[in-house]
């Protein structure tokens, strides 16, 4: 079965998942964290290393009245945590072949997990968007080349 979530669907999944390990009331009581699905655990883990976030994660309402408002001089934070849990996805699984290798390497040169993701979302971007532009499936191999590359240049 495919799903397909709404851009409200993925705000309003970001949002909870904020809401049951960072809202007030849940820090005040120390449940933080409890009873989440491996899949919220891992968004907690990358909502952890983005605070600048925090604000518009925290803000539901928001969040959603702002969908159609595209800044071109900030991150959109749905989108970014749904590269990085994408990515994760990718590497569990290592699909397509040979990307959790890449990205093992990369983190490995960087030394950090997190600029790893930074550098693969450039180079899944750009996959995305030539596939787009030629209306052509994904470019799987390319992408993993793109990954690679940066994972041997300094």
């Amino acid at each position: 079965m495919l799903i397909q979530p709404t851009q409200a669907d993925v705000r309003r999944f970001f949002c909870g998942v904020f809401a049951k390990t960072h809202g007030a009331a849940v820090v005040q009581e120390g449940l933080a964290g409890l009873n989440l699905s491996p899949l919220e655990e891992l968004v907690r883990s990358w909502i952890d290393e983005h605070p600048e976030y925090h604000a518009e994660l925290a803000d539901l309402d928001g969040a959603l009245r702002n969908m159609e408002q595209v800044d071109p001089n900030r991150d959109n934070p749905f989108l970014h945590l749904s590269m990085h849990l994408s990515i994760s996805e990718q590497c569990s699984i290592d699909q397509p072949r040979g990307i959790r290798q890449a990205v093992e390497l990369l983190s490995a040169r960087r030394n950090s997990l997190h600029t790893a993701h930074h550098e693969v979302m450039q180079c899944l971007g750009r996959m995305v968007m030539e596939s787009q532009q030629k209306g052509k499936p994904p470019d799987g191999a390319a992408y993993i080349a793109c990954v690679q590359r940066n994972a041997t240049r300094d």
